[in-house]
């Protein structure tokens, strides 16, 4: 008997010190705007039986990335025309959907759709956005706070596959980011706006010229938050140009030109197609910036990082490397960048030099979604349903491959030991038993 107590009592203390680790995934790229995840014991392998504790069947596709807080989940999808944000508990089971809005765009032969920006909450709250340009607040019993058309406040949006870009909570501000504008006229939009997340009522917009043309004007990238030596900036990255704004004030603290065309830091010629598609990612003291197709990513330090940056290496510019991810985001992890490419291609360079320490093939395929670290590992997740897991380091090595065979452009989700990953069909819960 007192053996079965022992036994008892240690299985609870387990479950508590597991429970104190757990962490919420607020936001598309994690508690920390980074995809790095502290959790540990996250699987590293599953398959449609092993290892999948629920599968969610969803009302249609979607690339957002699901959030969680604590016994909630909460995810965007089109279902048909409409367009419905979803709250599950973390046992799989639907506790309500509200039609957010309607006149669902499918872009691109289905490559993606009007929802395509991922969810964020504070815990109390849960803030939704569009490609139709309706963005919503509701509670967490699923009432609406608040709900307008940012078309109508801020400008029509022309954006040849979608406005895509997902909002950055901080604090008690929503931030957006609104790049985009004709390609073959004058028509051109590059706003900035702050807003109060309790009514959605304006702090600030800001103009953001660059002097972009043709398709180089629409930015599918989202903004990113940085806090790094006290000084919170919001990055902006679209129409050739990386753009920090200071959170207070909306002023500009620094810009990054020279990512599109013959310079220093691009040696290719100019492209009209140029659009950027992977954001940025800031942390330890970096800020990594990828920008489209043939390069580069350039790596800006964030303490030294003022005003009008000379388009070359020194200074504020660390490194420069000639490839880019294209449309996954880098990952930064204990000093080093990892950067896949959409062809399943990953090269990890030294994050204080540039040094390169290795370029690999993983899986050979299209890949849409972010990286994401736990635990020693690095995620990478394909278009058709398959994840390659690689042990985080210096030297390249799979750990395991894994298939769901199902279509995948949000990005793996982890929180209370617990992987989440969301295809075109099915929300997914993979855990060790």
């Amino acid at each position: 008997m007192r053996v079965w107590s022992l036994l008892l009592g240690l299985t609870i203390l387990g479950a508590a010190e597991a429970r104190g680790r757990a962490e919420n995934w607020p936001q598309w790229r994690g508690p920390r705007g980074n995809g790095v995840a502290s959790e540990t014991g996250i699987p590293v392998r599953w398959s449609r039986t092993q290892n999948v504790v629920w599968r969610a069947p969803l009302p249609g596709p979607a690339g957002a990335t699901p959030i969680v807080w604590e016994d909630r989940i909460f995810l965007t999808s089109a279902a048909g025309n409409d367009l419905v944000l979803l709250c599950f508990s973390t046992e799989g089971k639907e506790l309500w959907r509200r039609t957010v809005g309607t006149g669902n765009q499918i872009a691109r032969g289905e490559e993606g759709n009007s929802a395509s920006p991922s969810p964020v909450t504070d815990g109390r709250h849960v803030w939704v956005f569009f490609g139709t340009g309706v963005l919503a607040c509701y509670d967490f019993d699923g009432n609406e706070v608040w709900k307008f058309n940012v078309q109508q406040r801020y400008g029509r949006f022309d954006i040849q596959f979608g406005m895509t870009s997902t909002p950055v909570l901080h604090g008690e501000h929503l931030y957006l980011q609104l790049l985009h504008g004709s390609m073959g006229g004058d028509y051109i939009v590059g706003k900035v706006v702050k807003l109060r997340k309790q009514d959605g009522s304006e702090v600030w917009v800001r103009d953001r010229p660059t002097g972009a043309i043709a398709e180089n004007r629409h930015s599918y990238a989202s903004p990113v938050l940085s806090t790094a030596g006290g000084r919170p900036l919001l990055i902006t990255h679209g129409q050739d140009h990386t753009v920090a704004f200071d959170l207070e004030t909306g002023e500009e603290a620094w810009r990054l030109g020279g990512l599109n065309g013959t310079t220093e830091l691009n040696r290719k010629p100019f492209d009209r197609t140029l659009r950027f598609v992977a954001s940025p990612v800031a942390a330890e003291g970096l800020v990594v910036i990828p920008t489209a197709k043939a390069g580069p990513v350039v790596a800006v330090s964030l303490e030294e990082a003022r005003g009008v940056l000379p388009p070359r290496p020194g200074q504020a510019i660390r490194w420069v490397n000639d490839k880019t991810p294209d449309v996954p985001c880098p990952l930064i992890v204990d000093g080093l960048v990892y950067l896949c490419r959409q062809d399943g291609k990953l090269f990890v360079v030294e994050a204080a030099t540039g040094e390169e320490l290795y370029y690999e093939r993983t899986h050979d395929h299209q890949h849409r979604a972010s990286p994401i670290y736990a635990d020693g590992h690095v995620y990478l997740t394909s278009r058709d349903g398959h994840v390659t897991v690689v042990k985080a380091g210096r030297t390249f090595q799979i750990v395991a491959e894994n298939e769901l065979g199902e279509t995948i452009t949000a990005s793996p989700v982890v929180s209370n030991g617990t992987l989440y990953l969301r295809s075109f069909e099915a929300l997914y819960a993979i855990r060790t038993p």
